[in-house]
């Protein structure tokens, strides 16, 4: 039976200096001997330069578009193109809309022609068509008589056309139609029989009676008109309309000012005075005195003969120094800060109606929020 023989005894016996464990111990502990290998230092990546900052080209587009509103009297083009196109697409894809223009087209040409002839044979018969009733461009007794009547009624044959027409296409919308009609409307008046000299009664009457001095007179105030715009002097006769003496009367006293507008406030001329303040916000293309002309047209006179106390803004004339100011400048440094001095003025008056000029299709049709504004007084 073997025995076990302890490790490190004296009956020990060595083992050969080729053994395995030996030479894989030598192996060990010359490998774990060796001094670590310091790990490859790693570069810092370096930093990419920072891009410049990019130039701003949107004074090229607002120099475009203030050179375009010159030639188009501030009119949008692209609201313009829109409008048509919206009419145009909807009238092409409704067939029966235009089975009933041509159908009234055939319609009014008939009335037209037997009206016509009724006149040549001497019979007596109601026009077909009747201008309406704002319209006093053929108030005239000229326009009666031939062949003015003739020119009449055909241009208002042509003119209820296109009432017609750009009225009822089912898909345009409500904006769209109203811009629609009113520029058809713009450019029909264009072409009315009163804008021309020969076939306007009044105009050849004049010219018989003065020999065709008016056309001489009318050169001449042309002439001058185009002297006065080209030197930036206002329009002949405007120097007999002074403010504050032919136009807004109404006394009154500037209460607060900044760099974009003035508050002006008017007192009542009553006894009794209604709590709540009234301001007027004119449209930036409008003074304030517009609704102050004359007393017996002026809104402001009225509001205070009724015991109001009337506010109201007088926009300062914008200038190159005013290129940057944007719409809520207007907004926190016109009305917002009139409402502020007003609550100051007032500090005892509860709700605030307010009259904006601008806003005038909201009175007629007004929305909630409108009317919270209205009755709560102006939400911050």
């Amino acid at each position: 039976m073997d025995k076990f023989i302890q490790p490190g005894s004296a009956n020990t016996m060595p083992f050969p200096a080729d053994h395995p464990d030996i030479v894989g111990r030598q192996r060990q502990q010359t490998s774990t001997s060796r001094p670590p290998v310091p790990p490859a230092k790693l570069q810092q990546p370096k930093a990419l330069p920072q891009p410049p900052a990019l130039q701003s080209f949107e004074n090229i587009d607002r120099l475009l578009h203030a050179l375009q509103a010159r030639l188009t009297c501030g009119i949008s083009m692209a609201a313009v193109t829109a409008a048509r196109w919206d009419w145009l697409s909807h009238l092409l894809n409704a067939p029966g809309k235009q089975l009933s223009l041509l159908q009234k087209a055939a319609f009014d040409s008939a009335q037209l022609m037997l009206y016509v002839q009724h006149i040549a044979s001497g019979q007596p018969a109601d026009p077909p068509f009747q201008p309406k009733q704002d319209d006093r461009r053929f108030v005239h007794p000229g326009w009666q008589s031939w062949p003015f009547e003739l020119m009449t009624q055909g241009f208002l044959a042509i003119e209820d056309w296109w009432d017609t027409a750009t009225t009822g296409v089912h898909g345009v919308t409500a904006q769209h139609e109203r811009q629609v009609r009113f520029l058809t409307r713009q450019w029909l008046d264009r072409l009315a029989p009163s804008n021309f000299p020969w076939s306007n009664p009044e105009v050849v009457e004049r010219a018989t009676r003065e020999n065709g001095q008016n056309f001489i007179r009318g050169l001449r105030y042309l002439l001058e008109d185009m002297e006065r715009q080209a030197l930036g002097r206002p329009p002949a006769g405007a120097e007999r309309w002074v403010v504050g003496r032919d136009l807004t009367i109404t006394p009154g006293v500037v209460v607060y000012r900044n760099d974009l507008m003035e508050l002006i406030q008017y007192r009542p001329t009553t006894a009794k005075v209604h709590p709540e303040p009234v301001l007027i916000v004119p449209a930036w293309i409008m003074k304030y005195y517009i609704l102050d002309l004359r007393p017996e047209n002026s809104l402001i006179r009225y509001l205070v003969d009724q015991g109001h106390t009337v506010f109201a803004i007088s926009w300062k004339n914008p200038t190159e120094a005013d290129r940057n100011t944007g719409l809520d400048d207007y907004r926190q440094q016109g009305v917002m800060a009139a409402v502020d001095a007003i609550r100051t003025s007032c500090p005892s008056s509860g709700s605030m109606p307010v009259a904006i000029a601008w806003a005038a299709r909201s009175w007629r049709r007004p929305r909630p929020r409108w009317r919270e504004m209205v009755t709560s007084g102006w939400p911050r």
